[in-house]
């Protein structure tokens, strides 16, 4: 796959472009998108995406215009994990509904700088030392172990990313408890003071950040050309602020999806350890020769693999929750009598 320099900046260029005007829109005027605002600007995202895909497929071919939608797909169902760890930054710091906008918005424009260096600093490796997918399967695989025992565990507790940065931030710096708007610093009485709202910007920074070391070696397990792995990333971020708020009463509901994420995870993880037997070079296995024994595991199949779990686990989560809730009306209602 060929992609010229101009190719490069374009995207770069157009995707920067509508952050640019979406933050300027919220920082004017910031507010809390309606569901019908959030729903409409969540299909145009959405919708973007694929067409997308059509065009890859026409210019470089239907193998990248493959690997493109289920690198996505992936991107944006990890995202919707990225939310939940939102909501407990939010529900943490008691940000206001009508700032949490804002907060995504640079939250999405941190991730998008971090995930370019790590996508630039993935290809590299890559392409120099071929024993990196050893490293980026087996962390992929430790990864959903980590998920899957988060989700399943009975007493899992809410932590927010960062929590001791900013506990040291607090400590070493003077702040405010109470929001001022959009401003991140205020002056009182000749002393600048911070405000809780950069402290929230911090800890979603830093959840970027770690969201990132799962999600590049994830796309990079389903393609290995650096422009789609940056390409599926930008789509599925520029969405992320709108799918908040759309999803926003629905994410406790999808109480399975880190079950389903972790088994996608693995899945990828099982494809970069069989994709590195078959560029092996360590001495250490086989000899130091490639591993052909065991067949190589397709776009096309882990696309169906990734989808047939994403639905599987939200029907089931959609089900189990809704027996859940009904006794709970039940004794609501019981109290109120």
């Amino acid at each position: 796959m060929v992609v010229d320099p101009w190719v490069w900046y374009l995207s770069v260029g157009i995707i920067s472009l509508v952050i640019l005007v979406d933050l300027i829109v919220q920082v004017k005027k910031p507010h809390e998108p309606t569901f019908k605002e959030s729903a409409i600007q969540s299909t145009i995202y959405v919708g973007l995406a694929l067409v997308f895909t059509f065009l890859v497929n026409e210019v470089w071919g239907s193998q990248f215009g493959g690997e493109y939608l289920a690198g996505f797909i992936t991107e944006k169902s990890l995202s919707v994990d990225n939310l939940f760890v939102f909501l407990v930054i939010f529900t943490k710091f008691a940000v206001p509904r009508k700032l949490q906008s804002e907060a995504l918005l640079v939250g999405i424009i941190l991730a998008l700088i971090l995930r370019g260096i790590f996508i630039y600093l993935g290809a590299a490796a890559i392409e120099n030392f071929s024993w990196v997918f050893y490293i980026f399967g087996f962390f992929l695989l430790y990864t959903a172990a980590l998920l899957i025992w988060d989700t399943l565990k009975a007493d899992h507790e809410d932590k927010v990313p960062g929590g001791k940065v900013v506990a040291f931030m607090k400590r070493h710096l003077n702040s405010v408890d109470e929001y001022h708007g959009t401003k991140l610093t205020i002056i009182q009485n000749g002393k600048r003071y911070v405000t809780p709202l950069l402290f929230v910007m911090i800890a979603i920074g830093l959840t970027d950040l770690l969201f990132a070391l799962d999600s590049i070696p994830a796309v990079y397990g389903l393609t290995k050309e650096p422009y789609i792995v940056f390409m599926a990333n930008a789509f599925a971020l520029l969405g992320l602020r709108q799918l908040y708020f759309l999803l926003s009463g629905l994410m406790e509901r999808l109480k399975y999806l880190g079950v389903g994420l972790s088994i996608i995870l693995a899945w990828i993880g099982v494809k970069l350890v069989i994709h590195a037997l078959h560029k092996n070079e360590l001495p250490f296995i086989n000899g130091g020769e490639y591993v052909k024994a065991i067949p190589e595991i397709s776009t096309e199949l882990s696309l169906g693999v990734i989808i047939t779990t994403l639905v599987i686990t939200t029907v089931v989560s959609l089900i189990a929750t809704s027996n859940e809730k009904t006794p709970k009306k039940k004794k609501t209602s019981k109290k109120s009598s």
